[in-house]
Parts: C-alpha cells; sequence; structure tokens
C-alpha cells in the first residue's frame, strides 16, 4: 500500500508512550504527522523524530476545527 500527502492512513492500534492508541480514535477529527521508518531507526529517523518531539507544543496549541 502507498500512501501519499493528504490520503486517509489505514486504522491500526499500537503501543506508544502515551499507552495503547487506536489510531483513528486517537487522532478523532484533527492533524497528524505520521512517520514511517526502517526498523533498525537509523540516524536520520531518530533525528526527523526527535525534531518532532521537540516541536509537539506546536501541535498541542493549536485549535482543532
Amino acid at each position: 500500500m502507498t500512501l501519499k500527502i493528504g490520503d486517509v492512513a489505514p486504522n491500526f492500534t499500537a503501543e506508544t508512550t502515551d499507552g495503547r492508541i487506536n489510531f483513528h480514535d486517537w487522532i478523532g477529527n484533527s492533524w497528524c504527522v505520521l512517520f514511517s521508518h526502517p526498523k533498525d531507526f537509523t540516524p536520520v529517523c531518530t533525528t526527523e523524530l526527535g525534531y518532532m518531539a521537540r516541536i509537539k507544543p506546536e501541535f498541542t496549541g493549536r485549535k482543532r476545527r
């Protein structure tokens, strides 16, 4: 399956740092950034994930439409 910007991602459940989530329930009517990365967490992937973690307050503070 190939996803493009603006596509609806398939639903899934996952263990996260916020606990177990059902993706579609968790995102609700909001936007999210969904990363796809290799299983081995290459340095580039960890840099991108770290950056997004640092700017999380920017997303948290935005209003839902």
